[in-house]
């Protein structure tokens, strides 16, 4: 049995702690820690009642590398779990670095003052964290995370060469507010207003916010929705280890009643990153926002619907064409029935739990910064099927 220090109590924070404490004989001791305390401490006592363990809670300012080396030493973990904001996974592996241990995240950093996804900074720890015997899993989500497996296990199983990857990425559900997201709205919203880019024979093409959409019609009753093309940071790595590839996107629905609710807010400078003066005061725009909108942790209980979430791909085998496409269904009620959070907290949730498990069972066990194509999907795969998230898969040739 280990031990795991969580960093970050959001939505997706609490689905971690729920999801690690169903798994006892893997994570034997689980301790969460954010800036505020308070919210660790009501994470703990819902689990206690719904699991009957006890979780350790602290306090941490994430952006604080010694206040994060002296908690990870005092506490003993065999991994640091991170799903605290984007803007400190870098903090958060130098505390790892400083104490000797393995990490792990769901997305990767941000520059607080740039919405940009990109792993240069991250990638660039591979020779300290080999150095150090030490393993960095980045972005063990759903998209990033799984989506990475299941191309992975496409290419492992199915294809000699991946030539086409569309990553689509669909929430059906319904939580009936005006306008909220369903994660951190600050991170939601400077994914979404940012330019779109995809991968096209050797080099990255980039559109507008938004301007690209298509029509795809999802399985399990969700049926046909439109989908818009942005920019995702799993196409990043997954250029770079797929065989063959020609072309990578990523897609996602968006409600008109979200899209028009955000194009007000862009047009009245609401979405904005950069500092304002507001009575002597400096505001970012985006962040008052965030304070306003509704917690995304307080949907659980009014979302009803479904998510799908999958990969449909394009390549060869043995000579011929094939298309396939591998998906999760996930539906927001059951979600919150289980461990009290929606289905958006759970499909990330989930996967950060099952990528610690393959780190801590030393399955996926390699000194260095990775990605979760560069290891074996088999297990990760047979791992979803057992911990609430099944996949299937299906030949459309």
């Amino acid at each position: 049995m280990k031990k795991v220090l969580i960093i970050g109590a959001g939505g997706v924070g609490s689905v971690v702690v729920h999801k690690c404490a169903q798994v006892p004989e893997v994570y034997g001791e689980i301790m969460l820690a954010s800036r505020t305390k308070s919210r660790c401490d009501a994470i703990a006592a819902q689990v206690k009642e719904l699991t009957g363990r006890e979780i350790k809670t602290a306090a941490v300012d994430a952006d604080n590398v010694p206040e994060l080396v002296q908690l990870i030493k005092s506490f003993g973990p065999d991994l640091v779990l991170n799903v605290a904001l984007p803007y400190q996974d870098l903090h958060i592996m130098d505390a790892c670095l400083e104490t000797g241990v393995d990490y792990l995240d769901t997305a990767n950093y941000e520059p607080l003052d740039e919405a940009k996804f990109e792993y240069k900074w991250q990638w660039a720890y591979q020779e300290r964290f080999k150095e150090k015997g030490l393993t960095a899993l980045l972005g063990s989500g759903f998209d990033p995370g799984v989506t990475n497996v299941f191309s992975a296990y496409a290419m492992k199983h199915h294809f000699d060469e991946i030539h086409q990857l569309d990553i689509i990425d669909c929430n059906a559900g319904d939580h009936g507010q005006p306008f909220a997201t369903n994660f951190n709205p600050e991170i939601n919203i400077r994914e979404v207003t940012a330019k779109g880019r995809y991968w096209e024979r050797g080099e990255w093409v980039e559109t507008d916010p938004l301007s690209w959409s298509m029509n795809f019609d999802f399985p399990d009753g969700i049926g046909k929705k439109k989908c818009f093309l942005m920019y995702h940071e799993e196409l990043e790595s997954l250029v770079q280890n797929l065989k063959g590839i020609k072309r990578a996107r990523f897609w996602m629905t968006f409600s008109d009643n979200y899209l028009n609710h955000l194009k007000v807010l862009e047009n009245i400078g609401m979405t904005r990153i950069d500092e304002v003066d507001f009575q002597g005061q400096k505001v970012v725009p985006i962040q008052f926002l965030k304070a306003l909108l509704p917690d995304p942790a307080s949907l659980g209980p009014l979302t009803k619907g479904k998510t799908c979430i999958g990969c449909l791909i394009k390549g060869v085998k043995d000579g011929r064409e094939r298309t396939y496409y591998v998906y999760n269904i996930c539906d927001h009620e059951e979600a919150y029935a289980e461990v009290r959070s929606q289905a958006i907290s759970y499909t990330t949730g989930v996967p950060a739990m099952i990528g610690g498990m393959m780190m801590l069972t030393g399955q996926w066990k390699k000194p260095g910064v990775w990605n979760m194509e560069q290891f074996d999907p088999d297990p990760f795969m047979a791992a979803l099927n057992k911990h609430g998230l099944p996949w299937v898969e299906t030949f459309l040739d």
